[in-house]
């Protein structure tokens, strides 16, 4: 069983920059991804990022790379989503999930991850 409480988001002009925060308990497998997906209003959720909580390795969305960077710290059981150069597009509910079982195939899809925070709104606006 994974807790999940996110921290961060809020209102940014476009160009600007927001960190979220994931705060993890409960046991986190070593193999577990943990990912950032996003829902704006009429849209289906959607892959933001993920990293694997053993290795560090990290996976993006095509339209958030070299924009957005997913860290993890094992020893304060945190993951972070650090947003630099914000489009208004990026605006959305974003939300962080776990997935204790990950594999790579599916480490993209929503549908994979048990576990999931309870949102947080980003706005990019001027």
């Amino acid at each position: 069983q994974v807790q999940l409480v996110e921290s961060g988001g809020g209102l940014v002009q476009p160009g600007g920059s927001l960190r979220l925060s994931c705060l993890a308990s409960g046991r986190t497998p070593s193999n577990a991804a943990m990912g950032w997906f996003r829902q704006a209003p009429g849209s289906e959720r959607e892959f933001v990022a993920a990293i694997r909580w053993g290795a560090g390795t990290t996976y993006y969305a095509d339209s958030v790379k070299d924009r957005f960077t997913i860290t993890r710290d094992k020893a304060k059981s945190t993951f972070t989503l650090q947003m630099n150069n914000l489009k208004p597009e990026d605006t959305a509910i974003y939300y962080c999930a776990a997935d204790p079982t990950a594999i790579l195939s599916t480490i993209r899809s929503s549908q994979a991850y048990d576990y999931w925070g309870q949102g947080t709104q980003v706005t990019v606006s001027s």
